[in-house]
């Protein structure tokens, strides 16, 4: 299963701008999918590359349509569509919003096909992790440059670490939706001493009571930073040298299972004691229960993974699409979101706003939801957290396949 959608779906979401409430949690078994969505996750390119200086002067002559077509991940907005609707009363542009990207994987052999013949593929805004795809994506020339004249929210609002990223240098291509920090969780009900490094995940003194994930982009990361590499920099040596760390830890006996996605109630129910973890489900999982499970940024570091906007060059309404994409940095359009997501915004204000909102609120349970939003820095992280958060291995197509074999060895043995 495509690490992006656990993430969805793993934990529920809130509803923005209402009473609180939690809808009920979805799960997913991975069962056979995830070999299957890997392995066509690492293929090569297999597309006609097209030049994206053919694009030139792409925005030239494109104007407004009054309407466009955008596929998201599940629960990546509320059930009724908020921020759509403001949106549609803002600018009178018809939103048709899919739910239909369940994988990056599947997702791309869908769109892949239609693009390399130029076809429309029936979506002009969609929404990607940072990853393999999203390089394929960048590599064959299928994604249209933006133009930032028409970007002044993201300009002025968007953090300067959303502007400065590995995968995609100065936003030629993608802006961000939502982002999370792929960390360490611990339950203090077990653990009787403060986690702070990825050498806890390799202490024998937690032998089978260590979470890991089996994603081949996630787990490569912690394997890098453990052994003091910086994944931006890393060599195919350092992914060696990695995949024998990890080797190790498997070895060992530490590791009680590699997760798709079902962490939370072990690490709750104390079957397991620490793991690799994201940020947004540990928030979620102590604001809805009333755990006190704990996350933290190793010192040695962390992932910060991000969900990106981007517009298919086959676009039939790129001015519209554009147009949402600006909108969705607004600052009070960004909270709503993030109200409801429970991830990082690309947009820092949305804190300042999120505490405006809990003041006016008053007392109740929606203000104190709210307060609490404001002040975790799991939803908000702070300087000194950013400093230490890294974008996953970013690899040209022809090297995704080697690089994915080398940790799929560790986990699936």
């Amino acid at each position: 299963m495509d690490s992006a959608l656990l993430r969805g779906l793993t934990r529920a979401r809130r509803s923005p701008l209402a009473l609180p409430g939690l809808t009920r949690r979805r799960t997913l078994q991975a069962g056979g999918v995830t070999a299957a969505a890997l392995a066509l996750s690492a293929c090569g390119v297999g597309g006609q590359q097209r030049d994206p200086a053919a694009d030139e002067n792409f925005w030239a002559d494109k104007e407004r349509t009054g309407s466009l077509r955008w596929a998201n991940w599940p629960l990546y907005m509320d059930s009724e569509r908020t921020q759509i609707q403001q949106f549609t009363e803002a600018t009178g542009i018809e939103v048709d919003y899919k739910e239909d990207v369940h994988e990056a994987a599947s997702f791309f052999g869908q769109i892949q096909p239609k693009l390399a013949n130029g076809d429309d593929i029936g979506y002009d805004l969609m929404v990607l992790t940072n990853g393999f795809e999203l390089a394929k994506l960048i590599e064959l020339g299928y994604l249209t440059q933006l133009d930032h004249s028409r970007l002044p929210a993201f300009t002025e609002y968007a953090g300067e670490i959303y502007k400065n990223n590995s995968y995609d240098p100065g936003n030629k291509y993608t802006v961000p939706y939502a982002s999370g920090i792929t960390g360490i969780a611990y339950n203090p009900e077990f653990v009787d001493r403060e986690i702070t490094s990825l050498q806890d995940l390799w202490d024998p003194a937690f032998e089978g009571k260590v979470g890991m994930f089996a994603d081949p982009q996630e787990i490569a990361v912690f394997g890098l930073l453990a052994n003091g590499a910086v994944p931006a920099d890393s060599t195919r040596e350092d992914w060696e040298a990695a995949a024998d760390k990890l080797r190790e830890q498997r070895d060992s006996g530490v590791v009680r299972a590699y997760y798709e996605q079902d962490y939370i109630q072990p690490l709750t129910t104390g079957d397991l004691w620490m793991t690799m973890a994201w940020s947004g489900d540990i928030y979620q999982q102590n604001a809805e229960a009333g755990t006190d499970l704990k996350f933290v940024i190793p010192d040695e570091g962390a992932t910060l993974w991000t969900d990106n906007l981007m517009i298919p060059y086959t676009t039939q309404a790129p001015v519209d699409a554009i147009e949402l994409m600006n909108f969705l940095y607004e600052p009070e359009i960004a909270t709503g979101l993030t109200e409801y997501i429970g991830y990082i915004s690309p947009v820092p204000h949305a804190q300042e706003v999120m505490a405006e909102w809990s003041e006016a609120e008053g007392e109740g349970e929606r203000a104190e939801a709210l307060r609490a939003m404001a002040e975790s820095a799991l939803v908000f992280p702070e300087e000194g957290d950013y400093q230490k958060l890294h974008n996953y291995v970013a690899l040209p197509p022809d090297q995704q396949g080697e690089f994915s074999s080398l940790f799929q060895a560790v986990t699936q043995s």
